[in-house]
Parts: structure tokens; C-alpha cells; sequence
């Protein structure tokens, strides 16, 4: 076995000790060795201790509440490696493939951020998201590795640290769900590269269905993004959608209630993108209409 010293794993978790300390024990067997950080959201069963005494040499940073998504950006500060890859309570990376993604990294100065194929599970179906992502209609760059994306899936990321402190890390208004493309969004406007990379590959192993309320979630966040960065013709068409759908549909309601007490702080923070991101933006979401999904 030989160790790899370019990239930390920031876990997130919160009140999942058992899926955790299973996810630990995948991590801390990878040939790459890497540090490893588990950012506890204010976890009550016992977490912390837990990985304490079993896992001794990990790292676990205690955030005192539960932030959500940008719990990851406590663990990133931390990091005193270049590269940074991203694991939940239930995914992981397979052997190599954190090495894979630093050789990238080391040759792509301008990649900020990769997003790795995903599979469902140990040796299960690839994610659906691999197609999505892999059909991404924006024009490949010289000085990237893989197709460039405007998305990708947060525990199965690994990100160049300096970029992702330079582009603010996870924006504190999602909590979770959906926030990964204003992430995408901020890198590219700062020029730095998102890109697809098929041969780095995550397995996430998620617990259940899907979580109750997710869906609410993910409706106002989109709009909230659309809010922050987007065009107002385009923010106004996502927050209308919902709303003629509320009516009928309890998870848009609550969406739409949500979004309009988040509103006044998305204006105070809104910064329209880059023209030439925005256009890359428009194209996916042309995509997004004719496949149901944007990359």
C-alpha cells in the first residue's frame, strides 16, 4: 500500500453514527491513505465519541449546530492539503480513484472542481446522473480534462481547496439539497474549471427513499439560485412555476413559502453571472427542458 498525501476527505454527517463509522472504515482501508475530516452537524447519538474510538487518527470537527451543506466548508478550512474530496455518511471512493483525481488536478491548473462518476451502492447500477452529466452540450476547453458541467453530486466531488475558498464554498441559504450548482456557478465565474471526470468514481449508498419534504427543498432552492445569479426573467419564470402549481400540490406550497422568506436575503446577496457563464447556463437549461435534468 502506498499513501497519497495531496487530498484530504471531509465527511459530513449528522446523526448517523453506524453508516458513518462503516463509511470510515471503507475510507481509512483506501491505498491513498488520506486524512480524513468528519464534520459533525451537531450530531445527539453519541458521533463524535464513536469515531474517537474507533477510528482515533480521524480528525472530527464539532459545528455546534447543524449548518447543513455548508458544514463541508468548516472541514475544507481545515484541510492543509491542495486537493479536497467530499463524502457523506454513506458514500465513499473507490480504491485509486483519489489518486486519479489529484493527477487531474496536478495537471489541470485551471480544474477547480471534478465531479466522478457515481455508482448506487457496493458494485451496484451506475447513477443516472453519469448519463446527465455525460451529455453535458458544453464545448470542451484545451486545458480541462473532461466535459465541462454546471452540476454534479456533492459527496462525489473532489475540489481544488484554493478554489473552492475562493468561491465561498456552500452558500448557507440552501441548508441542503440542490445547493451544488450555485457552487458550480461561482467557480466558473471566477474561471475556474467544473468538469465531468468518468474515470474518478464514487459509490453512494443511500439509506431508504427519499427523504420526506426533499422535493420542497429542492424547488425553492433552484429558484433561490436562480435568485442569486440568474437572469430576473429566468428567477421569475421558476418562482411563477411554483406558484401555479401550489394550489394542488402541498410540497410546492411549502416550497413557495419558504422561498418568499428567503427572498430578501437572495436579493441582498444577488450577482448576476458572467455573460459568457450565463449563456453556458442557458444551454443547459435548454438541455434540462427536452431531458428533465441540467448537468
Amino acid at each position: 500500500m502506498t499513501t497519497d498525501s495531496r487530498t484530504s476527505v471531509v465527511v459530513l454527517t449528522h446523526n448517523r453514527r453506524e453508516q458513518l463509522l462503516a463509511t470510515l472504515d471503507r475510507l481509512a482501508a483506501l491505498p491513498e491513505r488520506p486524512p480524513l475530516i468528519v464534520v459533525d452537524n451537531a450530531s445527539t447519538d453519541g458521533t463524535p465519541e464513536a469515531v474517537a474510538g474507533r477510528h482515533p487518527a480521524v480528525t472530527v470537527l464539532r459545528t455546534g449546530r447543524n449548518l447543513g451543506a455548508p458544514g463541508r466548508t468548516v472541514g475544507v478550512r481545515h484541510a492543509r492539503t491542495p486537493y479536497v474530496a467530499f463524502s457523506d455518511d454513506d458514500s465513499w471512493w473507490e480504491p485509486g480513484a483519489l489518486a486519479r483525481a489529484a493527477d487531474l488536478l496536478d495537471r489541470h491548473r485551471r480544474l477547480g472542481l471534478l465531479a466522478a462518476r457515481v455508482r448506487v451502492g457496493p458494485g451496484g447500477p451506475p447513477d443516472p446522473l453519469n448519463d446527465r452529466l455525460a451529455a453535458s452540450p458544453l464545448e470542451r476547453a484545451a486545458d480541462l480534462p473532461g466535459l465541462p458541467v454546471l452540476g454534479f453530486l456533492a459527496c462525489a466531488a473532489v475540489a481544488r481547496r484554493e478554489a473552492y475558498l475562493e468561491a465561498g464554498g456552500y452558500h448557507p441559504i440552501f441548508f441542503v439539497g440542490g445547493e451544488e450548482t450555485l457552487l458550480a456557478y461561482d467557480l466558473a465565474a471566477r474561471g475556474w474549471g467544473v468538469c465531468h471526470c468518468p474515470d474518478v468514481v464514487a459509490v453512494h449508498s443511500p439509506l431508504g427513499g427519499e427523504r420526506p419534504g426533499r422535493r420542497a427543498v429542492q424547488l425553492r432552492n433552484a429558484a433561490l439560485t436562480a435568485w442569486l445569479r440568474r437572469p430576473l426573467t429566468v428567477a421569475l419564470r421558476q418562482t411563477r412555476a411554483i406558484a401555479l402549481r401550489a394550489p394542488g400540490d402541498p410540497e410546492a406550497r411549502r416550497a413557495l413559502r419558504d422561498l418568499l422568506g428567503r427572498l430578501p436575503a437572495a436579493l441582498r446577496e444577488r450577482r448576476p453571472l458572467p455573460a459568457a457563464v450565463e449563456a453556458a447556463a442557458r444551454r443547459l437549461d435548454v438541455q434540462g427542458a427536452t431531458e428533465g435534468a441540467v448537468p
